[in-house]
């Protein structure tokens, strides 16, 4: 909903695009591209023209009729199969799948023109937290080619407390909720890698507030990507909660080009 209604997070990102150095191209790891779900094989999408996909039911009719015409890349979708085979991790191409919500709806907002290639590549919900932290290892040379490397997920994910208690779209976030945000804020900027990856653990209210891993996975294949010699720079961007239990924070990592936002 966030492309449809106002929040302080959407204000966010529609603004982030003019902060960013311009790309040439964006690689998307979408919590909503799942390979657990797909036969367990992690896949990059490698279409030139990849579908808008409406993977959601129960919305206003006005979300369904959005695109995101981008084009793809299929050059570069090959040039991240072969980064990631010399990690021993094995991603395949998939021809003809689209962009899920978890990449258009937040590049629909950052780069409204959609003008710039985007590839989409998935999670594995079935693997570990360290397989995903050396996925993004795995993608760090794509930042000096030009390429935006995006982990979209959540920074909290229960949508069984919002149903339950359906709160509007500015509540306050619950104790369980901030103290969560608060610790991962505090572990990203002691560069506590170890700690980050296995958040849903040791921090507090890990379970609470994600009760499967999917949506935290993103941030750990980001955190590889951003990683470098000196470790983890982590730079908070924005935070704010949504129907009070849903937490948008955004994080940059190993960037030094970024404008203060």
């Amino acid at each position: 909903m966030m492309a449809l209604e106002p929040s302080p997070a959407r204000t966010f990102l529609a603004g982030l695009g003019a902060d960013l150095p311009r790309p040439r191209a964006i690689l998307v790891v979408s919590a909503h591209h799942d390979a657990a779900f797909e036969g367990g094989r992690a896949t990059v999408t490698a279409s030139a023209a990849p579908p808008t996909i409406h993977d959601f039911g129960g919305f206003p009719d006005e979300l369904f009729a959005m695109r995101y015409p981008a084009p793809g890349d299929p050059a570069l979708a090959e040039h991240v199969i072969a980064l990631v085979a010399g990690q021993d991790l094995t991603v395949t191409a998939d021809p003809e799948r689209g962009l899920d919500h978890g990449a258009w709806v937040p590049l629909s907002l950052i780069y409204p023109a959609a003008d710039i290639p985007v590839v989409q590549l998935s999670i594995a919900s079935n693997a570990s937290p360290e397989w995903h932290y050396a996925l993004g290892q795995a993608l760090a040379p794509l930042r000096d080619e030009g390429v935006l490397i995006v982990g979209s997920g959540s920074i909290t994910h229960n949508l069984r407390a919002y149903f339950t208690t359906r709160p509007p779209i500015d509540a306050p976030a619950p104790a369980w909720v901030s103290d969560f945000t608060d610790w991962i804020a505090d572990r990203l900027a002691a560069g506590a890698i170890d700690d980050v990856l296995h958040a849903i653990e040791r921090a507090p209210h890990g379970r609470d507030n994600h009760p499967t891993p999917d949506h935290i996975l993103p941030l750990f294949v980001a955190m590889g990507a951003g990683a470098d010699a000196d470790g983890l720079a982590a730079k908070r961007l924005h935070d704010s909660t949504t129907y009070a239990v849903l937490a948008m924070d955004v994080y940059a990592f190993g960037s030094s080009k970024l404008a203060s936002p």
